[in-house]
């Protein structure tokens, strides 16, 4: 790769054992020719030394908010202007919390507030800790401001602890890093409108019916269209994702909540893309208190939720290329091939959703469909197949007239 070759960036090391993976990354951005300058707080300097980081990188390492050796003794400012990235490697929980709200109470921290370098951030902590509510909130505020992340990775923890909350590996962060350097910007003239995730539907104040969709490839599909510039607005159903950088997130409950703010955003967009696994039915009567058992059995009047797809493929007025998704478990072909047309579809996306596969999977595979033709986009992960589907979805959306 040579993305980073001659780039200038900053690589900032916070406080936990996952920091001497640092070390392996400055090595990889020096291997490809990269400039890196490193940035530790006091809390790292307890798992790496900076005379270490300091062979590494070929440079001295920073600690000092005021460094008397910086330019005009702000060492902030000049590795603000200096830096073209900035990647942070690990990023403790303490650190994500004070980012999170603006501190300057350090050299890194308040690096990250002076630059205007697209940010990298590598999570690493506890796997309890990365789980905490707060701790989630951080991390979405942040993606809000448009920071990127990687990670972190699944798997046993220096603690004992089995779960998220390990760092990625430092070829990962590389490739991610290299990533923001290489972002095609060819869609900057397109809108898009994507719903991800399920529907809730209440049954009484504590219960609901609901569906196993993540809403991964929705939120796979938002970053892959943002990335090539595209402006993005995700409509979502109640997921823990953390929303792509520079997507507006607008979140719902049930289907029709979903279903007033896709025809509103539709007509706003270029191409809307119903992603979103829909509850089909409602409960006719939620209960406006906690159903008490009783008996064995219990009935519930179904009635049906509007088809948000097809409501917005009928659209007369400002219509936008409408691509819609297929789950099915049999006939796949047959009953995707249906909707396209009942439901006036530009494009269909059906997957075999049979034995419980593609819900809550990393991986996936799509069989598209057209009124002129159809493909079949393999097996694999959910971000590869999203670039690869918006490639399908442009090069239909050009040829329509």
């Amino acid at each position: 790769m040579q993305q980073l070759q001659a780039k200038r960036i900053v690589v900032g090391i916070t406080g936990g054992i996952a920091a001497y993976k640092s070390i392996e990354l400055i090595r990889l951005l020096r291997k490809n020719n990269a400039e890196v300058r490193v940035v530790v707080t006091h809390a790292a300097t307890e798992f790496v030394t900076p005379l270490t980081l300091q062979a590494i990188s070929g440079n001295a390492v920073s600690q000092s908010l005021l460094d008397p050796q910086a330019e005009l003794a702000m060492g902030h400012i000049e590795l603000a202007k200096w830096a073209q990235a900035v990647v942070i490697a690990p990023a403790s929980a303490d650190f994500l919390a004070r980012l999170t709200v603006g501190m300057a109470n350090d050299l890194l921290s308040t690096l990250c507030l002076a630059t205007k370098a697209p940010i990298l951030i590598a999570p690493a902590m506890n796997q309890q800790m990365f789980a905490q509510t707060i701790t989630q909130q951080n991390l979405a505020a942040l993606s809000a401001r448009g920071m990127a992340f990687i990670g972190p990775n699944s798997g046993e923890q220096a603690c004992g602890d089995i779960g998220v909350g390990r760092m990625s590996e430092p070829q990962e962060i590389y490739e991610a890093l290299s990533k923001l350097f290489d972002q095609q910007q060819d869609l900057t003239y397109l809108s898009v409108a994507i719903t991800a995730g399920p529907t809730r539907e209440a049954i009484d104040p504590v219960r609901y019916i609901s569906n196993h969709s993540s809403g991964k490839m929705g939120f796979a599909i938002a970053q892959a269209f943002v990335e090539r510039g595209a402006k993005v607005t995700l409509i979502t159903g109640p997921v823990n994702l953390i929303t792509p950088p520079n997507v507006k997130r607008i979140n719902v409950i049930s289907a029709e909540e979903m279903h007033q703010q896709a025809l509103q955003c539709a007509i706003e967009h270029q191409i809307f893309i119903g992603c979103a696994a829909v509850a089909d039915y409602r409960v006719a009567e939620v209960a406006q208190q906690k159903i008490k058992k009783s008996g064995d059995e219990i009935s519930l009047k179904l009635i049906k939720n509007p088809d948000i797809i097809a409501d917005v493929g009928h659209l007369t007025a400002n219509r936008p290329f409408t691509v819609g998704f297929a789950a099915e478990t049999e006939h796949i072909e047959k009953y995707a091939q249906d909707k396209l047309q009942r439901k006036k579809l530009d494009m269909i996306c059906a997957n075999d959703v049979s034995g419980g596969q593609v819900f809550g999977q990393e991986q996936n595979r799509l069989h598209l469909f057209w009124s002129q033709g159809n493909k079949r986009l393999p097996l694999t992960n959910k971000n590869d197949l999203a670039k690869q589907l918006v490639n399908e979805i442009i090069t239909r959306f050009k040829s329509t007239p």
